[in-house]
């Protein structure tokens, strides 16, 4: 498909399929990082119900460094991998430590940040700023893959990206570092076709367009070459780190505090019995534990387990 009219499609069909989603209506960087984080873990009517309280509880990047990790950990619960919310909380104490407060605008210093890979970096870049640059998420690779390698098979993102780059707008005047020659050395953005062509608005008609062929035609992205399906949850050793994260929670404010390595194992044995499966072994139990101690979720006191 030509790349002009591939562009004009696009714009025509992202203000026919526009979702006004609440983390759209702000440039604030740090709305937009906890939307980009959360819809990776979730859909977006969960996003939709869970962001305000988040919001309510943690404000502003700020708040989010000052908190604990226990209360971000509390606030995370149901939202998906537990690690995601500690990575949260430490780019937030960098942020606020590095950068006092503000958050960068520049791609490697935004990846540098803990948890941020190369999409949450771009999608904060184009939602907060309006800068260019390759947002290589599901969405964006199912319309890449539908119009443009309809019947192949295996096709790795390094084939997707010089297109992505080239079809987004360049950046527009007055946005941050607009005009920079470090943005576009070499002419790689498209030319914006008017005032609206910018790569805010660009991204958010190709996740619109994206989620609708979804929902309309065989997910296309299934044909990328990373394409991999998700790991089954229910009964996984995935599923039983979160409920003793959980547990351990529940436990910070009892008397005495935390859990004993009994206490764990008892608590997990309940909560496997009630799904019908059976106990868990003592060496599981040690192998979780130790893990995530490791990871910063817990540690381990006079023999005693408590959230960090």
């Amino acid at each position: 498909m030509e790349l002009d009219s591939f562009r004009s499609l696009m714009r025509a069909e992202g203000r026919r399929l526009y979702r006004d989603l609440p983390w759209r209506r702000t440039r604030d960087p740090y709305q937009i990082w906890l939307s980009e984080v959360m819809l990776q873990q979730t859909q977006v009517p969960r996003v939709e119900q869970r962001m305000p309280a988040w919001l309510e509880r943690f404000p502003s990047v700020e708040a989010l460094a000052a908190a604990s990790a226990a209360d971000v950990l509390e606030a995370w619960q149901g939202m998906g991998y537990n690690r995601r919310a500690l990575a949260l909380h430490e780019a937030a104490r960098q942020i606020v430590d590095r950068y006092d407060g503000v958050f960068p605008h520049d791609a490697a210093e935004l990846r540098a940040l803990p948890g941020i890979g190369p999409a949450t970096a771009q999608g904060i870049r184009a939602f907060a700023f309006d800068l260019p640059g390759v947002y290589l998420e599901t969405n964006v690779r199912t319309v890449f893959l539908h119009h443009f390698f309809p019947d192949v098979p295996g096709v790795p993102d390094r084939e997707l990206i010089p297109l992505i780059e080239a079809a987004c707008p360049a950046a527009p005047a007055g946005s941050a570092d607009a005009g920079d020659a470090d943005d576009d050395p070499a002419g790689r953005y498209a030319v914006p076709q008017d005032a609206e062509d910018t790569p805010r608005n660009w991204y958010y008609a190709l996740l619109d367009y994206g989620a609708y062929l979804k929902k309309t035609v065989p997910n296309p992205s299934r044909r990328s070459a990373g394409h991999v399906r998700q790991s089954r949850f229910e009964g996984s050793r995935r599923q039983k780190r979160a409920e003793v994260v959980r547990m351990l929670l529940a436990a910070r404010d009892a008397e005495p505090a935390g859990l004993s390595f009994d206490e764990v194992l008892a608590g997990l044995d309940a909560f496997e019995h009630q799904a019908g499966r059976e106990p868990v072994e003592r060496s599981l139990v040690e192998e979780l534990l130790g893990a995530l101690i490791r990871e910063g979720f817990c540690a381990e006191r006079d023999g005693r387990w408590l959230i960090a």
